[in-house]
């Protein structure tokens, strides 16, 4: 399966570039993660839920990253391991333009997966890796973007203002302002 595509990230490209590289921030954004722990400044290991039609699985493996050139971009690969599911490579190269109104975020993602995953049908993995990744987009916009320009203060010294930076993307994309987890 190939997959290109590229979203505008409504921050700077250092931004984007630093929470492409936060092990928080991916593993709020990455449907389905259960864990991103870094190993290096290239290594990390994760693990995530996935389903795929009828069948679910957890995935474990490595991700390595390489072809390093900061802030425009880099490439990243991994396998992971799904038990008696099968198992999952790939990897996608990531490169980072500065736009205006933000940051363009684009990507060129290979990946195969194989055991009885594969046997669900090419249409089915693909639809899903496709919904996967709108969906990191979607979460991964809403934390790391500029909030949209706020509505004046209210007058009330009681009432908080509007978080800013990680703290306050996250505040917004668990409220639904800007994108639903499912």
């Amino acid at each position: 399966m190939q997959m290109d595509g590229e979203r505008l990230i409504a921050a700077t490209r250092e931004r984007v570039w630093e929470a492409l590289n936060d092990t928080d921030i991916l593993k709020a954004c990455i449907p389905g993660c259960e864990s991103i722990e870094r190993l290096s400044d290239t290594e990390m290991t994760a693990t995530a839920k996935v389903k795929i039609g009828p069948m679910s699985a957890r995935f474990g493996g490595r991700v390595t990253l390489s072809e390093l050139d900061p802030p425009n971009g880099y490439t990243i690969s991994g396998e992971g391991q799904g038990g008696a599911a099968g198992f999952a490579k790939g990897g996608a190269s990531v490169a980072l333009t500065e736009q205006e109104g933000g940051t363009l975020l684009s990507f060129t993602v290979q990946a195969q997966v194989g055991g009885k995953m594969a046997q669900i049908g090419a249409r089915l993995i693909d639809a899903t890796a496709k919904s996967l990744a709108d969906k990191f987009f979607t979460n991964f916009g809403a934390l790391v973007g500029e909030p949209a320009p706020a509505a004046p203060a209210p007058e009330d010294a009681d009432q908080a203002p509007e978080k800013s930076g990680m703290l306050g993307g996250i505040s917004r994309l668990f409220r639904g302002k800007e994108a639903k987890v499912d």
